[in-house]
């Protein structure tokens, strides 16, 4: 997948395309829909495919500091999307000038002159321009003008659990900040991932038998609620059944809020400085403080043995 940054990246004599446009943030099941039916749009064209997403967020360009919390980072959102076979994707950096620029100078020139659409794909809530002032129903009149089309995707919508409500990122942030790890998989289709680089800690954990790795953790991350999951340890291409804590670990009166990855039965890692990625799978227990050591360590090897259960085969 070719990843283009800015509308100057994209390479002259590209032809026409079919295009998708949003955050796409965590690539979603929802997500998944729009971009698999721009994929095979283009495949049915014999044309190419391009995802347009923005840098930074949009909201923290409009609303300076409400930046949501990130379901993956933009590296990982590229991986997600090469997954889905498409052919390349144009990252526009969202500035307040961008910002400004209104429905009909959007289309002229992101989806006109840099990547000639054919065909865009979108979501039937989809707007865009100055103040969000373009929909679906600009969007298919503007293609009249500029010679594409538009296909609107309905998004698959949650069983009884979740309400009803539609696959949405701003759903899965919030069953993450709950804890719902579980809940949040069923939006995304793949366990929740927070990804940094491995830190030196307290060391408390290499103290018990059960040495961590400290994950400092991108900015933005969605990071799930306090407390034990089960789930995966990934360093250098090798993942790991792991049993991961979220939290200040009040047992030692901490205050800083870390996320600690256990790697289960594996011994002698050394994991100072290489980037992680931590995948959740499942909620084991909210954080506790305990009196005393010994009862700490009497329940991290039930958790480890849940943990285990739950993730190996």
């Amino acid at each position: 997948m070719e990843r283009w940054r800015g509308l100057e990246d994209v390479p002259g004599g590209w032809g026409r395309s079919v295009v998708t446009i949003g955050s796409y943030d965590g690539v979603h099941r929802g997500h998944q829909l729009i971009i698999g039916r721009a994929v095979e749009r283009a495949r049915e064209l014999g044309l190419r495919s391009v995802v347009i997403t923005f840098d930074p967020h949009p909201s923290e360009v409009v609303r300076p500091g409400s930046h949501p919390p990130l379901l993956a980072a933009h590296h990982r959102r590229a991986e997600l999307l090469a997954g889905l076979g498409v052919d390349a994707q144009l990252i526009l950096p969202f500035t307040e000038e961008f910002s400004r620029l209104s429905p009909q100078e959007f289309v002229t020139a992101v989806l006109d002159r840099a990547l000639g659409a054919a065909v865009v794909v979108e979501g039937p809530n989809f707007r865009f321009g100055h103040k969000a002032a373009g929909d679906v129903a600009a969007l298919v009149g503007l293609g009249r003008e500029h010679g594409f089309t538009v296909d609107v995707v309905d998004l698959y919508v949650r069983g009884e659990a979740g309400g009803g409500e539609p696959f949405s990122s701003s759903l899965a942030r919030r069953l993450i900040a709950a804890g719902d790890v579980s809940g949040a998989r069923e939006i995304l289709g793949r366990p929740h991932r927070v990804e940094g680089t491995v830190v030196r800690g307290a060391q408390r954990g290499r103290e018990l038998g059960y040495p961590t790795a400290n994950v400092d953790t991108l900015p933005h991350s969605a990071i799930p609620a306090d407390g034990v999951y089960a789930g995966w340890l990934e360093v250098a291409g090798e993942r790991m059944p792991a049993a991961i804590s979220v939290g200040t670990n009040p047992t030692f009166d901490g205050t800083e809020r870390t996320v600690e990855a256990y790697a289960i039965d594996r011994v002698g890692l050394d994991l100072y400085g290489l980037h992680a990625a931590v995948d959740f799978q499942e909620y084991l227990r909210g954080q506790e403080r305990f009196e005393t050591i010994d009862a700490l360590l009497e329940r991290m090897a039930i958790d480890v043995k849940r943990a285990r259960e739950i993730v190996t085969p």
